[in-house]
């Protein structure tokens, strides 16, 4: 690949990397995906800096944490002087092309809405050659049948499966680009996410019975709640299914018209999902169910069939798009491009993420353990197992903090021996080393991201409360 190369970001949202058959899958799940693995590079411990949808999507438009784009929490808009991916390859020459959701245009505080009206073009992030796009994408359509806009502010409606016409989207843009620059083609979809006004998977027809036959994942049997997994797990393996046979789609359309090995696909989702079975929540946590996600690139340096095993954050993309592209990724993005860990340059142990809505809260993982701290007297915890008044739910978010400068300790996991993360050490007394260690990496990760070095109080001790000395 001699030139600067064309970069298609397939952007899902809410998939457990274990919907994906080189991830553990033992259904045909994912032909075309695990053949991409094979071809490209694989990262086996990838997670999200942040396990929410439209902060997750501000930190992958800008390479920054969410507690410095200001979008901790959803509808929180990315800021119109933010510097994206799309403005830095607009500059350099790429054409720039969106498809799907969004999620960063909105402003609940501010009251200005776009959640089923077009977008204006100083709220998309820098995107301008191609656009079809929508805010909030499940507000507009179900799994058959919906509406985006297109770069005009005209309403475009589609009959069909909705990864499928979404997919017609970015096709048509493929056969229609004429000029001979290079292109970034971001194609975000909902799926395999719930219709939030049902809370069901909707896969397409046939997918419960197509994937009946599915292993739970052991995770999602140690939790305290039942969860929703039962009645959602097929059509949520469809979904993943039908993400997988457009990818096909695409990937025979770069091969008819002679772009295939002069494009680079990433392959990536903004968080995991456990169906509520922990605290009733869908994701915004500090479970690997979660926060890991799958991460698959092929194409440029990323060949060979290669897995890394690593702990990588999706934050790591932007810098990694933008070295693709030959442009210096700016100092504002703290964290390092992929090329540094694929070139056995030095890479960092720890990834950093952030949690919020549910909750105000921060953490670390490495190879071997996962830490978490909260600031429970800074953000009052709203659980989705709770049934609530939606205003009382949105007057939470206009009361939410990016951060806080105290936490208490809240989850320590030996994940060599407990991956499933059912066996919550952080008041052993065994490990006060470890957390000790821990909380030391991660005040400086935290420190890297823009936010205050904080104290860190042992698991128990009462803060935000009168303390009484014994």
């Amino acid at each position: 690949m001699s030139k600067k190369p064309n970069i298609i970001f397939f952007f899902t949202d809410q998939q457990r990397a274990d919907t994906i058959g080189c991830y553990g899958q033992k259904l045909e799940v994912t032909p075309n995906l695990d053949r991409l693995a094979r071809e490209g590079v694989k990262f086996e411990h990838a997670f999200t800096p942040q396990p929410v949808c439209g902060p997750a999507r501000s930190c992958v438009q800008s390479g920054r944490y969410a507690s410095e784009t200001g979008c901790f929490i959803n509808r929180r808009p990315l800021k119109e002087n933010e510097g994206t991916i799309a403005k830095h390859l607009n500059s350099a020459g790429y054409e720039t092309a969106y498809v799907g959701k969004w999620h960063l245009a909105s402003d609940h505080h501010a009251n200005e809405l776009y959640i089923t009206t077009p977008i204006p073009p100083h709220r998309r992030g820098g995107y301008k050659d191609y656009i079809a796009m929508v805010d909030v994408l499940e507000f507009t359509s179900h799994g058959y049948d919906g509406f985006v806009f297109d770069k005009d502010g005209n309403r475009m409606d589609f009959t069909g499966y909705r990864v499928d016409c979404l997919t017609d989207y970015a096709i048509s843009y493929l056969h229609k680009k004429e000029s001979e620059n290079p292109f970034f083609l971001f194609i975000s979809y909902i799926e395999p996410h719930q219709q939030n006004d049902t809370n069901l998977c909707e896969g397409p027809d046939g997918s419960k019975v197509r994937f009946k036959d599915y292993e739970v994942p052991k995770d999602l049997l140690v939790g305290e709640y039942e969860g929703d997994w039962k009645e959602n797990y097929p059509d949520y393996l469809g979904s993943c299914h039908s993400l997988d046979y457009n990818l096909g789609r695409l990937i025979d359309t770069l091969k008819e018209k002679g772009l295939y090995e002069d494009t680079v696909i990433i392959y990536t989702s903004d968080h995991g999902n456990h169906f509520k079975t922990r605290e009733g929540e869908y994701k915004r946590q500090c479970f690997d169910s979660c926060l890991r996600v799958p991460l698959i690139i092929s194409g440029g340096a990323f060949t060979g069939g290669k897995t890394y095993t690593e702990p990588v954050s999706i934050i790591n993309l932007p810098p990694t798009i933008l070295e693709l592209a030959g442009i210096e990724p700016p100092p504002i993005m703290p964290e390092p491009p992929l090329q540094d860990l694929l070139s056995g340059g030095e890479w960092p142990d720890t990834v950093l993420y952030q949690i919020s809505e549910a909750e105000l809260a921060r953490g670390i993982r490495t190879k071997r353990w996962k830490y978490c701290v909260n600031a429970p007297h800074k953000q009052e915890v709203l659980r989705m197992a709770d049934k609530f008044d939606p205003k009382q739910y949105h007057t939470m978010l206009l009361k939410a903090v990016p951060n806080s400068d105290e936490y208490i300790e809240q989850y320590l996991f030996d994940l060599a021996a407990d991956p499933i993360e059912a066996n919550n050490l952080i008041a052993d007394p065994r490990y006060v080393e470890i957390r000790a260690q821990l909380a030391q990496k991660l005040k400086d990760h935290m420190v890297k991201a823009g936010e205050k070095r904080p104290e860190i109080y042992p698991f128990g001790y009462p803060l935000g409360k009168p303390h009484q000395e014994s």
